[in-house]
């Protein structure tokens, strides 16, 4: 097989050199022939040339032939058939030394079939036959430098404030944002809490006209995005300065408009008259990006990423490769969701997916502990202004950490439950832990999806313990316990958390956890304080329905 494929070069000089000086003799006695008619004289050469002499009944395999066959066995048929504008005729499949060569039986072949052949192989054909085929050298791109992807700044719109600093501190001292709802009548329905937003002004940053119109996740979006880029040092003087073709916007939603969608069904009852003429484009998931860059006048990368309670990290993630790719220098990215209204409570409850401890909001969101009764809703935007290392030194950026890489991976199992077994999770995190080049012992902290679930909660810990189980370093928490689920929004404000940790040296409690599950190892959790710790690389994950897992590391810019 071995020498076969390596003799190939030499089999296909031989039968074209053959064919070449046949084809250049016939050129010569007869310039003006058919093409046709040469085409059978030069059959009967290369035949005479190349077959063996089946005079007296025996056969007599000659050099060339014997040399062919010997080096090549049936490769050759493929180079006859593909490359010469004939099939050779039925007395030479009958001839031994051309059976070898061509490897074929003795089949015959009608003239329909020359015909088709013909058609097939048209005369230019033969040209590919007059000069030894030489190998093909591919030319190598030159090895260039990875592209280094730092955050510069940070935007958050939560529960528990909308400015970075203030977030965290109010994570650190376990406060919780989980409250009763107040803007709208919620006695019907079996839960009745959230971590709802209760104060909020878009003063400043986005004009009162579309303030009115605009659903509030693309309000949330749209000032979490400016906060960023105020966070981020991006002065008048700096945005002037910037390649606007270089600039992109990426910041999903996993339920969109819902209120504005839901306000345009009331009015549709009375007349369409009485419609929101933005209803329809204010209620997609991708025109926050779009609205944002159209503030901005950024041309680069815009769209926005849908993978439900995963749309953030799989955003963020993809920021990250336009920048590395060279596409982008700087990308602003995220995730925002409002869905604490009536139709996505009523939508929730229905899935008896949320927590109904009611008489205590503050303690009802309670990740790996055994009481745990469901999920909390939550509302908000979380942005990343993520930046080209050499482009965020030369105008002088503040670096708050690096951006190391991520994965995405499908549980290709449930519409909503996780795989039994979270092989899908395990998968996404060793990916991740390969692209980015870092090795398990390295994470010592993880910001996990840990929503307050019965069954994810346990599939992602055990999850974790696979992937990190001789880490002895290791703490998780979990964002949620004091913010509730943010949905689509969830995996930026906890990207926002995490880079805050590496900031300050601290990760917040894990509240509410009383009782720890069975399975579950307190010792790598994080306890009800506080904790001091020097990060050296940190995960964070977020897992949505639909199967869609994502996992994101971050760690001190070197």
């Amino acid at each position: 097989m071995a020498a076969s494929m390596a003799a190939s070069p030499l089999c296909t000089w031989l039968v074209a050199a053959c064919t070449s000086v046949s084809w250049e003799n016939e050129l010569k006695a007869n310039p003006f022939q058919g093409s046709r008619r040469l085409s059978k004289r030069l059959k009967r050469k290369v035949l005479s040339k190349c077959c063996s002499d089946t005079s007296n009944g025996q056969s007599t395999i000659s050099p060339v032939s014997g040399l062919i066959s010997s080096f090549c066995g049936s490769s050759i048929q493929g180079l006859m058939s593909s490359c010469l504008a004939f099939e050779p005729c039925s007395d030479h499949y009958r001839c031994n030394g051309l059976s070898s060569l061509f490897g074929s039986r003795n089949v015959g072949i009608n003239r329909r079939q020359k015909r088709t052949n013909r058609a097939r192989y048209p005369g230019e054909t033969m040209a590919v036959a007059l000069q030894p085929v030489q190998e093909v050298s591919t030319m190598k791109k030159p090895v260039t430098k990875q592209r280094r992807v730092v955050v510069t700044g940070m935007g958050v719109v939560t529960p528990l404030g909308h400015d970075p600093n203030i977030f965290y501190n109010n994570l650190l001292e376990g406060v919780s944002g989980i409250s009763e709802i107040e803007t709208f009548d919620c006695a019907q329905f079996p839960t009745r809490i959230a971590g709802e937003i209760k104060s909020f002004s878009t003063d400043g940053w986005i004009a009162p006209k579309l303030s009115k119109r605009m659903d509030k996740f693309m309000l949330y979006m749209l000032t979490a995005g400016k906060r960023a880029l105020d966070d981020g040092g991006m002065t008048d003087d700096a945005m002037k300065n910037l390649d606007k073709a270089k600039c992109g916007v990426l910041i999903g939603s996993a339920m969109g408009g819902m209120k504005v969608f839901n306000d345009a069904i009331e009015a549709l009852r009375i007349s369409y008259r009485k419609m929101n003429p933005f209803c329809i484009p204010f209620a997609t998931t991708n025109m926050g990006s779009a609205m944002l860059a159209m503030d901005l006048g950024w041309m680069g990368p815009n769209y926005s990423i849908s993978t439900a309670c995963a749309t953030s990290n799989f955003c963020i993630l993809n920021a990250a490769n336009h920048i590395i790719r060279g596409e982008a220098d700087v990308m602003l990215c995220g995730g925002s969701d409002a869905a604490v209204i009536p139709i996505g409570l009523g939508g929730f409850v229905a899935c008896r997916a949320l927590s109904q401890r009611n008489s205590h909001p503050a303690k009802a969101s309670r990740p790996w502990d055994i009481n745990r009764d469901g999920f909390v809703m939550g509302e908000g935007a979380g942005v990343l202004l993520l930046e080209e290392l050499d482009h965020a030194k030369r105008r002088g950026a503040n670096i708050y950490a690096e951006f190391l890489g991520g994965s995405f991976t499908s549980d290709a199992y449930h519409m909503t439950e996780p795989h039994p077994d979270g092989v899908g999770v395990t998968l996404c995190i060793e990916k991740a832990l390969a692209q980015a080049g870092v090795s398990r012992e390295d994470v010592n902290y993880i910001n996990a999806h840990a929503t307050s679930t019965p069954a994810g909660d346990l599939k992602e810990y055990k999850a974790l313990a696979h992937c990190f189980r001789e880490n002895s370093e290791l703490k998780v928490n979990s964002t949620k316990s004091m913010i509730g689920h943010l949905l689509g929004a969830a995996g930026a404000v906890e990207a926002v958390a995490v880079v805050q940790a590496i900031r300050t040296g601290w990760v917040h409690p894990n509240v509410n956890l009383e009782n720890p599950d069975k399975g579950v190892d307190p010792s790598k959790l994080v306890g009800p304080k506080k904790e001091r710790l020097d990060i050296k690389v940190a995960l964070s994950n977020s897992f949505g329905f639909g199967g869609h897992n994502s996992s994101i590391l971050f760690a001190p810019y070197k």
